[in-house]
């Protein structure tokens, strides 16, 4: 839900366009997560106003996300993840609502706890792929590999970009997710944030705000979660943590 408070305090960052916006793309990053109640982000937005400028697209200053997820019939990726593996990835096509924008994306962890993502423009989210981009899929994660389409995920996002460090912030409100059977769950209260770096050290100053909230880094992946809240049969003791907090905030 989108209060006054929030809108009067996104109104303060001056704004920045998706074409200046891609000189800190960081496809190749370091990425630190968040998780705090949505209810604090009005008064961390005013702190950051003065560093930050925030991406605004057609006017409009916040962008919803529509995301479709794959995985293996034995859900790879998801135990994957629950393992720890070092190396892993996610395959994912999101749509960027409103902007006419759709990805085919993989996302994958590195060895040394970095990201790497690869994406193909498609024309729409689909709940398979096309013989092209199958073979853009094998190559990103170099192996073939029976997908399927497992559940999909909304929210808004809000973008930050620092004026001199090389440096991102997005910040995601109002998660929810889809089962492909038509089940539903939230967490409505929750914000997550990921702050996205080109490996430049330390000096964020969301970094000095999270530390004074106080909220740690944690591992959080919006596809285990929703996996966990859609199927609590599934093993999920590695990321019980994870989970109860986030319930927390969300409420």
């Amino acid at each position: 839900m989108i209060t006054e408070e929030l809108e009067q305090a996104i109104g303060l960052f001056g704004p920045i366009s998706l074409e200046e916006m891609d000189r800190v793309a960081l496809q190749s990053r370091m990425d630190t997560k968040f998780l705090f109640s949505a209810s604090d982000l009005p008064a961390l937005l005013q702190k950051l106003s003065t560093e930050y400028r925030i991406l605004e697209t057609a006017g409009r200053r916040g962008t919803l996300y529509h995301t479709l997820y794959f995985d293996t019939a034995g859900r790879r990726s998801y135990f994957d993840h629950h393992r720890g593996r070092t190396f892993r990835h996610k395959v994912r096509m999101r749509e960027y609502v409103g902007s006419g924008t759709c990805f085919l994306e993989v996302k994958l962890r590195t060895g040394r706890g970095g990201t790497n993502k690869k994406r193909i423009a498609v024309p729409a989210i689909a709940p398979g792929f096309t013989p092209e981009q199958a073979a853009f899929v094998a190559r990103a994660i170099g192996a073939e590999s029976e997908l399927q389409p497992v559940l999909t995920n909304d929210f808004l996002r809000y973008t930050l970009v620092h004026r001199t460090r090389w440096e991102r912030l997005t910040l995601d409100t109002g998660l929810q997710f889809t089962a492909m059977d038509g089940r539903t769950a939230a967490l409505p209260g929750l914000c997550v944030a990921e702050l996205k770096e080109g490996r430049t050290g330390h000096g964020s100053p969301f970094l000095e705000l999270m530390k004074a909230l106080p909220s740690p880094p944690v591992n959080f992946s919006k596809y285990c979660m929703g996996t966990v809240l859609l199927w609590p049969r599934l093993k999920y003791n590695r990321f019980k943590p994870i989970v109860l907090r986030a319930r927390k905030l969300a409420a």
